[in-house]
């Protein structure tokens, strides 16, 4: 299928599609006038890259666990320790920041029942 067939098929923009070529996450076949040519494969490809960015995950981190998450690592290949080492981080980096954001609603919540008893 063609670039805007994929495109709406996988839910991403063509300008997603190009990025995720360039940057070696997605390589699209080639028809003999030049079109990118996208299988049924590589759209859900995509649709995987899609969850793990929407995870948080950065694009180097995708590219080094997208083997192992679209079966295509062969053998009892595993998951290296390095990068689940990396998941962790971002986890407790997320799990500081909710605590932060609800430390602030929470201080917010005080403010405005006080304010409110003041009126």
């Amino acid at each position: 299928m063609r670039i805007g067939e994929a495109a709406r098929t996988s839910g991403v923009s063509a300008r997603a599609l190009r990025f995720y070529e360039d940057e070696g996450l997605i390589v699209p076949g080639r028809c003999g006038n030049g079109y990118r040519d996208y299988c049924g494969f590589t759209v859900d490809r995509v649709i995987v890259i899609r969850s793990l960015l929407d995870s948080g995950l950065s694009v180097r981190l995708i590219r080094d666990v997208l083997p192992h998450v679209t079966g295509e690592a062969t053998g009892r290949d595993q998951l290296c320790e390095e990068f689940l080492a990396e998941v962790r981080r971002y986890r407790d980096r997320l799990d500081a920041r909710i605590a932060a954001l609800t430390a602030r609603r929470s201080a917010l919540d005080v403010f405005l029942d006080e304010s409110s008893h003041q009126s």
